[in-house]
C-alpha cells in the first residue's frame, strides 16, 4: 500500500514511510520500539540466555573436574554476551538511523530496477511535513533510547574489563 499514492515515482518497497512501517514489523527493531524498560528486559533475557549456552558449552568441551567450579567459564561467557549485546544495539541503531536519515530528508534516492538506474525524487512540502513529523517524533525517541542502552552497555564492558584485571588470580585457570 503506498502512502504518497500517484504523486510518488517512487517503488512502494522504497518509500520512507513504508521502510519505516516495514522495518518496526521486524522482531528485534520492533522490541526497540517498546518502553525502555521492557526493551532492557528482553536484552537482559538475551544476555542470560547467551551466557548460559556458551558457558554450558564451554563446560562440555573441556570436560574437566574442575570445570564447573571455575568462574572463568562463566565470566568469558558474560563478556561474549555483552559483545553481542553491543553488536545487537549497533545493529539496531544504524537501522533507526539511515530510516530517519531517508524521513528527514528533502530528497529521496531510489532505484527503478536495478542498481544502475537511480533517481532523486524532491518531496513535496505535505509530504515532508508528514515523513519529518513521523521521524520527530516516532524515530528519534528510539535512537535516543538506544544511544542510553549502548552507553550502559559499554559501562558495562568496561566494568567487566576491569573486573577482569582486578580479580585476574580469582578467575584464572590455574
Amino acid at each position: 500500500m503506498s502512502i504518497y499514492k500517484d504523486i510518488c515515482p517512487i517503488p512502494v518497497d522504497q518509500q520512507p514511510l513504508n521502510e519505516y512501517a516495514q522495518l518496526k514489523q521486524l522482531i528485534l527493531f520492533n522490541w526497540s520500539t517498546k518502553p525502555i524498560h521492557s526493551f532492557i528486559k528482553k536484552l537482559l533475557a538475551i544476555f542470560l540466555f547467551l551466557t548460559i549456552i556458551t558457558s554450558s558449552t564451554s563446560i562440555i568441551i573441556t570436560h574437566n573436574e574442575y570445570t564447573l567450579f571455575n568462574l572463568s567459564n562463566i565470566y568469558y561467557s558474560a563478556i561474549f554476551a555483552t559483545l553481542t549485546i553491543k553488536l545487537i544495539i549497533i545493529r539496531l541503531y544504524l537501522g533507526w538511523s539511515y530510516i530517519l536519515k531517508r524521513l528527514l530528508s528533502a530528497t529521496v534516492f531510489y532505484e527503478e530496477s536495478g542498481w544502475y538506474d537511480g533517481q532523486l525524487w524532491i518531496k513535496p512540502s505535505n509530504i515532508l511535513i508528514q515523513d519529518r513529523l513521523v521521524g520527530i517524533y516516532q524515530v528519534m525517541p528510539i535512537i535516543r533510547t538506544l544511544k542510553i542502552i549502548f552507553l550502559l552497555n559499554t559501562c558495562f564492558c568496561i566494568l567487566q574489563v576491569c573486573l577482569l584485571f582486578i580479580n585476574y588470580d580469582l578467575i584464572s585457570c590455574n
